[in-house]
């Protein structure tokens, strides 16, 4: 491994760029990287400006911008409250052959690497562009991505392949599900407990949603649809948050539920979502009988769609061609590699590093996976240059 790569990984994961925090001084720098060999990114920022996705390209020699391959990663991480570390989050520490920090593992090391390579990739006589996409907020609900993805489409550039970084010990990941969390929130009327039909019971009314939820999720375990390549091989869904009332001697008026199914692609998510839906309106109407005010509101708080990239899709011959070990694994969490298939770019997961690692105390990644992620780019490089002399 190149000292340089080493360097590189240490100063990203050097900025805390927890999700609740600013990411801006890390796309700084990148900006700073950039600019050394001549690129100027484009920069998507948030509503508050407090941070940013980045978008730059490199183009082909010939001046093309369009087509060519998308190399994806998130810039921010989840937070380290509440973990004992045996050594300090934000300074990387290398001991027997790993190096621990926040971030080493999901996914900075990828990240590092690329940036790492910045020279490379600027002098070489590239037959197709190489983009470059780094997003704030994936941890959230991939946030940033959203824009980040509208405006490659509206540029116009067409990448032909997207390769998402995330940790899968280089090997390539096709699929994995969508993520989809909602929340719930029950409004019926406060009345003193020894008064009940005075009152609506808001938790009453949210413990019955929560039944609801139950039995989808009972549903889709029993009658499918299902696909073998996931360790979990339907669609889950689960009631994650409750919270309501302000005492034991009051009937309570708010109760908001929170819950998310996890979905194969095979599965419709508009008529899902609408099963939930439904079942919001007929509790909200029954309420509506006892007190007109009531109201049971669905939100969608995080949405990311899932990705099914096919065998035979161009960037997956092309992944495994640079380096990247062939799989017919499917992952259960999410990524951002759904919003680039969504958009018609074929995409794959693949990146140095263990989820296993992700978000744990002491998170950290192999030394050895980061060389493999630095040949992996090396030939990716490679594979899109061009051997022509200029004329």
């Amino acid at each position: 491994m190149a000292d340089t790569t080493m360097a590189e990984i240490q100063s990203l994961i050097g900025f805390d760029t927890t999700s609740r925090d600013s990411n801006l001084p890390l796309i700084d720098h990148v900006v700073e990287r950039l600019a050394e060999v001549g690129v100027e990114p484009v920069l998507l920022p948030n509503a508050e400006g407090t941070k940013a996705n980045l978008l730059a390209t490199f183009p082909a020699a010939d001046g093309t911008v369009t087509g060519g391959v998308v190399l994806s990663a998130h810039t921010d991480v989840v937070p380290v409250d509440g973990q004992v570390w045996s050594s300090e989050p934000f300074a990387p520490e290398i001991r027997d052959g790993r190096l621990y920090a926040r971030g080493s593992a999901d996914m900075k090391s990828f990240l590092g690497v690329v940036v790492a390579k910045l020279p490379q990739l600027a002098a070489a006589r590239l037959a197709e562009p190489i983009h470059l996409a780094l997003s704030y907020d994936e941890e959230v609900g991939c946030v940033g991505a959203i824009d980040l993805v509208d405006e490659i489409v509206r540029r116009g550039l067409a990448p032909r392949g997207c390769i998402v970084g995330e940790p899968t010990s280089m090997r390539i990941v096709r699929g994995h599900k969508s993520m989809n969390v909602f929340r719930v929130d029950v409004r019926g009327l406060a009345a003193h407990s020894s008064l009940t039909p005075q009152g609506v019971n808001a938790i009453e009314h949210a413990a019955e949603l929560v039944r609801f939820v139950h039995g989808i999720a009972d549903e889709m375990r029993v009658e499918g649809p299902f696909d073998e390549a996931y360790v979990v091989p339907f669609t889950t869904v689960s009631v994650n948050r409750i919270e309501g009332g302000i005492a034991v001697n009051t009937i309570p008026a708010a109760c908001t539920v929170q819950f998310e199914f996890r979905a194969l692609t095979t599965v419709d998510h508009e008529a899902l979502v609408e099963r939930f839906r439904a079942e919001c309106r007929r509790i909200e109407a029954a309420m509506r009988e006892q007190h007109p005010g009531a109201s049971v509101e669905l939100t969608t708080t995080a949405a990311a769609p899932g990705v099914d990239t096919p065998a035979d899709a161009d960037i997956v011959a092309m992944a495994a061609a640079w380096g990247a070990e062939p799989s017919d694994m499917k992952v259960t969490y999410g990524t951002e590699a759904g919003l680039f298939a969504q958009a018609g770019i074929p995409t794959v997961v693949c990146g140095p590093g263990d989820i296993a690692q992700a978000h744990a105390p002491d998170e950290f990644i192999d030394l050895a996976q980061i060389a493999r992620c630095e040949a992996f780019i090396d030939r990716l490089i490679a594979g899109l240059s061009t051997t022509e002399e200029s004329a």
